[in-house]
Order: structure tokens, then sequence, then C-alpha cells
């Protein structure tokens, strides 16, 4: 209720108790506070926050429009929804090394249990796409320095992302990804990676543990879990499936609105009003208000019906 029981503290721990290599504990994209909840309630292990997302939800692409403060207010907005530890798209740290370890500092404020600073140029591409540019290792490796040295809490996560694989091979990415562990990354995220044999490549060349990228429509085909854990991965994220889920069901109930002047076919794919009640915990606040002010809980308030009738139906 309000806001998560577990402090940012706790999830920070439970964060590095699950990266285990060989265990790809998987961690679905929220894009909302509600969705962050539900994936809790699925019995996920944690949450990502993706950086395209955020952008997304603001009408915006993944070139580096949106803003540290942005980022950090729709992280706080999840992290304090859910129990579960939430590990956030920093992009390149918003800047030079000092914006880097500032974005470090504001995202622990915001209760996030980890982030990862890619080396992308500024402004940053989405990973999946062809032009990307990364600047030179030093530069890359000044980022992760800063953020780490940052760090009020030593248990919030700094993991380190390349973006070289696209341009330079996987050798490149791996030579990249130790140099930024070096300089104090603690978990490493090898973007757009093309087999199952580079993610081995990784998880052995590192002492570390690596995250997959399993997004729809990129470079990367969409490994099962078991896969994933064989070779390797400690964790595998899903940056964008149920915004993606989301938003193509949306897309088809404006058209049908729009084409049929009704929604009502559609209505058995919804969630029903009594479904959400339970997933915002209608019943939980109204208890609380109740016993604050000393009286009898009301009954919590039901729906006339979850059942919705077509008009076009034969009476």
């Amino acid at each position: 209720m309000l806001h998560a029981t577990r402090t940012a503290s706790q999830k920070r721990q439970d964060l590095r108790a699950l990266l285990v290599p060989g265990a790809a504990h998987p961690f679905p994209g929220a894009f909302t506070p509600l969705s962050a909840q539900l994936i809790e309630e699925k019995c996920f292990p944690g949450v990502y926050l993706s950086g395209a997302v955020i952008a997304a939800e603001l009408g915006l692409p993944d070139i580096g429009l949106t803003t540290l403060s942005e980022v950090a207010a729709r992280g706080g907005q999840i992290a304090r929804s859910t129990d579960l530890p939430c590990l956030i798209d920093a992009d390149t740290g918003f800047g030079e090394p000092l914006n880097a370890a500032r974005t470090v500092q504001l995202l622990e404020d915001a209760g996030l249990a980890g982030c990862h600073i890619e080396d992308q140029v500024n402004p940053k591409r989405c990973g999946h796409l062809d032009g990307k540019a990364t600047v030179d290792r030093e530069t890359a490796m000044r980022r992760i320095r800063a953020a780490a040295d940052a760090r009020r809490d030593p248990d919030f996560l700094v993991m380190a992302r390349t973006d070289v694989r696209a341009a330079e091979g996987v050798d490149a990415a791996v030579d990249r990804l130790r140099a930024l562990v070096d300089a104090g990354a603690e978990a490493v995220f090898p973007e757009a990676l093309e087999s199952l044999a580079e993610f081995e490549q990784v998880c052995t060349a590192l002492d570390v543990p690596v995250l997959a990228n399993m997004t729809e429509f990129g470079r990367t085909p969409l490994f099962t879990r078991a896969q994933l854990a064989e070779a390797g991965v400690a964790m595998a994220i899903y940056p964008v499936t149920l915004l993606r889920a989301a938003m193509g069901a949306a897309e088809r109930v404006l058209e049908t609105l729009r084409a049929e002047g009704s929604q009502a076919s559609h209505v058995p794919e919804m969630l029903t009003r009594a479904r959400l009640y339970e997933l915002v915990d209608y019943e939980g606040y109204t208890r609380f208000d109740a016993a604050i002010a000393g009286a009898e809980p009301p009954t919590t308030p039901t729906p006339h019906t979850d059942t919705v009738v077509d008009p076009r139906s034969p009476s």
C-alpha cells in the first residue's frame, strides 16, 4: 500500500543476491507503477526500467532526448510501488563523468537498486539500430569510475553496457567490458549479441554477472531462459515487451471503436474493474482509512457487473 514494504537498501541486496551466473533471472520491463505491481504479483524476481520505454511514454524517440530528472522521477514512481529490485537504464550517464556521478546519486535517492551506463556517444541511439557510435575506451572507463565512486550506498549496483559489438565484433566487446570492470563495473551488459556462442564467450571471459537483452525486433534472437542459463547469463531483460503488448491492444481497440462505434467486442480481452481494484489494493486502502478514522470499514465498492452487454446482440 502507498509504498513498497522493503527499503531501497534491502532491494539492492536482493538484486545482488539474484546476480548468479547461469540463473538467467527474468526482469520484465515496467512502463508504469501498475505494470510493476503486476510483474511482482506474477512472481518475477525483479523489474527493469528501459530508457527507450521512458522516452516512448513521453512521446519521444530513443535518441537521448530524455533528461536525468525525467528518468529519475519515473524510476522513483515505479520503484516505490513494488518490493522487487528495479534496475534502470541510465543511458550514457547524461553527460560527462561528473554528470554520471550525479546520475547515480539521484537514482539512489529515487530508490532504484542499480543502473547501467553505456559507452555510446551523446546523443545515444537505440542499441539495436544502425549508425551507433561509441566513445573511446578511456572515456567509457571514466564514466563508470565516476559512477562507482559517487555511490553512497555500496550495494547500489553499477553495471556497464557496451555497444561496440555492432561495429567492432564480439572480441572487441569483451575487451571493452574487461576495461569497464577494471573501472568499477560490477556487472556487464553486452548489447546486440547475435548468438548463444557470443553470450557464452562473454560469460566465460568475465568474472562478473552478464545481462542479456531479449528485446523484440532486435539483432539478438529471442532465446529461452534455459538457453541463456546454459550460456552462463545471470539475468535477462524484456525491456519493451509489456509496452508493445499494451500499445498493440490499445491500437486495435481504437480502430474497432472508430470503425464499429463501440468497444464492446474487445471487452472480454480487457482487465475487469474488479481485477483493477484487486491490483491497486482498493480494499486495503479502504481498511486503512477506516482504521485511522476509528470507523467500521465500508464494503469495498464493487462494479455493478463485470459483464458488458453488447447492444448489438439480440435480446
